[in-house]
């Protein structure tokens, strides 16, 4: 086991950590739910600041929803780390960076309490963009190219957990990785930027 934690990538690997941390904790009654949410009134009006983590933490109490949320992490965050971003680990901390402020920024319109799940999808929507040629096996039956994964996982949630509601976090998701990769691979292709790389610099300091 240790070796098998020991071999994932230490980004998504630390998010793996917290996420199964929090939800023994929570588990445990150590902590509620409602002190880990986010909201804007009580992040910052009442100075509660580790709401803007911990609702990037917390999938929900240990169930087989919250082993099906850690492999999307494990694989996709995973293959990310491991590939597009291959000793790039600041860039990859910003990514997840940017797409988090993008989630608590819309957050107010929305009614998600947490947005662990829709950070998951962006990195989902992302990899999917940059390995376009993937061919994948939906749940054994269809088979697909991974632009399209995200779009079957809305409409499988849309149809079969409850309409809108249940699928506007991986709405969200996909809104987040797509200005991500909008910013990042397809501007500076149709814009023909003089430097050749994306629009999104990742600052010195991280």
């Amino acid at each position: 086991m240790e070796q098998v934690v020991g071999d994932i990538p230490p980004v998504t690997r630390s998010w793996i950590i917290a996420a199964v941390g929090t939800s023994v904790l929570v588990e445990c009654q150590l902590i509620a739910p409602l002190q880990l949410y986010f909201s804007w009134k009580n992040a910052v009006g009442h100075m509660q600041l580790w709401r803007f983590f911990t609702t990037f933490f917390y999938f929900g109490p240990l169930s087989f929803d919250l082993v099906f949320h850690l492999f999307f992490i494990m694989r996709y965050s995973r293959l990310l780390e491991e590939n597009s971003f291959s000793n790039r680990r600041a860039d990859y901390i910003y990514l997840l960076a940017l797409c988090a402020t993008f989630l608590l920024a819309i957050s107010p319109l929305l009614t998600l309490p947490f947005l662990s799940s829709s950070l998951a999808f962006a990195l989902v929507y992302i990899w999917s963009r940059r390995n376009p040629s993937i061919k994948m096996s939906l749940f054994g039956v269809i088979t697909i190219t991974a632009p399209y994964l995200p779009h079957c996982l809305v409409a499988f949630s849309w149809l079969l957990q409850g309409g809108f509601e249940a699928a506007v976090g991986d709405i969200v998701g996909i809104l987040a990785g797509h200005t991500y990769v909008f910013l990042q691979d397809y501007w500076p292709r149709e814009m023909w930027s003089e430097s050749g790389k994306g629009e999104i610099r990742t600052p010195a300091i991280v």
